[in-house]
């Protein structure tokens, strides 16, 4: 049936021309962009582009249904975990039109190292620092014990080395989340203030830290759904604020999550878009405008609890805490690497097995030995300063100690599970028993003895030993017969490392030889406290 002409209509025989409809959108759309609200035209054709995004950005999706709407362009996403979305964007062989991750550092790393000039337009969208969700009664305690209430990484490391914070972490290797954490933890380690260096990193700081690690996972998500099904055995979560508040509304939990926001800083993820194909830059545009329009703000604030840019949107209460100070986030990649590849499986064993090998001889009555036991209580425990907390013995370390003159007088084994081995090990090191000779190279032929016992008991478990010693060899064997006998033994023993800790008139050459003919290094403690040489070293 034909349409009855309106008497108003001037053209009754067709369509309307559509210029004044656009007219009528275009006017509708200023005065909606003045209120900050996106607006799109139904006429426009579509573009779809191909996103290569972090896992997390999964909760986004509703969103994308209004930007499609209010755009036209509509984004398909393909979804990896973070970091290996980051290896998997080569400079100048993009796959994608846009890239869409929790954070591009590791990315920008890598483009740094290329020398590419072809650098991508990046555009933040939202915020949310990487923080500790703690169970209540751990909070608590965890307070109680931080200097004036205030807990940091240093605090959350020495309680999972004690074993009283057992949390779970995304696998720093794949995720945004997990490496950020491990930045934070291992910047705190460093005690400089700095971004990390390659001299900061020591893998012995970030042992006592990885003990308390009892879950992981591929992405933040699954660390989640993790979480929720193992949450009565453990502490604490170590995620985005923006993960830990909604774990806390969701209704899963038996015990909601307080947030700690550690005093020495934070890393803050700032969910950048970055544009890979330039020729894409109109519908790059369009979606970097209506992703940081107050509306979207909002809506995004309100979907994922995530923090909105600006000032405009009024945050929810749940996000009003300050997230303090932010850190450094390391400048080269090789640094990076290594604190990644330090680290470690955090699906494998943590447990280290060092032999402490002690000079007994009567040179070192007095002040020497009084150190050397101060050392020993500040491994205990008894350090409380923020570098000591990252230096203890931890939950599952195995120890064995050697005290030796022109022999080995005695040794003890110990795998630390609480206070009773720690003062099984203080008890040993007090004893009196000094010898009149030193026979360090015999003692140290001893103690690959011992390593070569331990290798062939627990197969794959890392080994190294501290030879600690304030004067020159006077008996026993000499070096070069040990460096024979040492020769001689498995490849799996002579990767064993020999960490000489040397103060007093102990030979310089020859310790510094020993450590470089068994892959260790020399720490001279004359130019220090033994205590604090202690800290710079514990084997790795």
């Amino acid at each position: 049936m034909r349409r009855r002409p309106h008497p108003r209509d001037p053209h009754p025989r067709g369509p309307r021309p559509r210029a004044p409809r656009r007219r009528v959108v275009l006017a509708l759309c200023l005065a909606l962009l003045g209120t900050g609200t996106a607006c799109g035209s139904g006429d426009e054709d579509s573009t779809t582009l191909r996103v290569l995004a972090s896992s997390e950005l999964r909760d986004m999706e509703p969103l994308l249904d209004d930007l499609r709407r209010d755009t036209g362009v509509d984004l398909d996403m393909e979804y990896k975990a973070t970091v290996d979305a980051g290896d998997g964007l080569t400079p100048g062989a993009y796959h994608h039109d846009l890239a869409w991750l929790s954070s591009d550092r590791y990315f920008q790393l890598r483009l740094k190292e290329s020398k590419s000039t072809a650098k991508p337009l990046s555009t933040t969208t939202m915020l949310s620092p990487v923080v500790v969700g703690v169970k209540p009664e751990t909070a608590r305690a965890l307070r109680a014990s931080a200097k004036g209430g205030q807990v940091s990484w240093a605090d959350i490391a020495d309680a999972a080395a004690a074993g009283s914070v057992r949390f779970g972490m995304a696998d720093p290797k794949r995720t945004n989340s997990g490496l950020s954490a491990l930045v934070g933890v291992a910047t705190a380690a460093a005690g400089t203030g700095s971004a990390l260096r390659a001299e900061d990193i020591s893998c012995d700081r970030l042992r006592g830290f990885r003990t308390g690690q009892k879950l992981t996972a591929d992405s933040s998500a699954d660390l989640r759904e993790q979480y929720i099904a193992h949450q009565d055995r453990l502490d604490a979560l170590i995620t985005y604020e923006s993960e830990l508040l909604s774990l806390n509304a969701s209704g899963k939990l038996h015990e909601k999550l307080e947030i700690v926001y550690p005093k020495d800083g934070m890393v803050l993820s700032d969910y950048p878009l970055l544009l890979l194909d330039p020729a894409k830059r109109a519908a790059y545009d369009k979606v970097v405008n209506w992703l940081k329009s107050t509306s979207t703000q909002k809506k995004i604030m309100e979907r994922t609890l995530r923090r909105p840019l600006g000032a405009d949107v009024r945050r929810d209460p749940r996000l009003r805490a300050d997230i303090g100070n932010a850190l450094y986030f390391p400048d080269q990649r090789s640094v990076v690497d290594r604190l990644v590849e330090d680290y470690g499986d955090p699906r494998l064993p943590t447990a280290h097995h060092v032999i402490f090998l002690l000079d007994f001889s009567t040179s070192m009555r007095g002040a020497r030995v009084a150190s050397l036991r101060a050392a020993f209580a500040g491994l205990s425990g008894a350090d409380t300063s923020a570098t000591g907390k990252f230096v203890r013995f931890y939950q599952g370390e195995r120890v064995t100690v050697m005290r030796f003159g022109g022999r080995v007088l005695a040794e003890r084994d110990v795998t630390v599970g609480g206070r009773r081995d720690l003062d099984s090990v203080k008890s040993f090191v007090a004893a009196d028993d000094f010898d009149n000779s030193t026979a360090i190279w015999s003692a140290l032929d001893h103690a690959y003895g011992k390593a070569s016992g331990i290798a062939r008991d627990h197969p794959g478990q890392p080994i190294s030993i501290v030879l600690m010693t304030d004067g020159e060899n006077t008996s026993g064997i000499t070096r070069r017969e040990f460096e024979r006998r040492y020769a001689a033994r498995s490849e799996t023993v002579r990767s064993v490392p020999t960490f000489p800790l040397r103060f007093g008139e102990a030979d310089t050459a020859e310790l510094t030889r020993a450590a470089r003919t068994t892959g260790g290094r020399m720490v001279d403690a004359g130019a220090r406290s033994l205590p604090d040489a202690f800290k710079e070293i514990r084997g790795c």
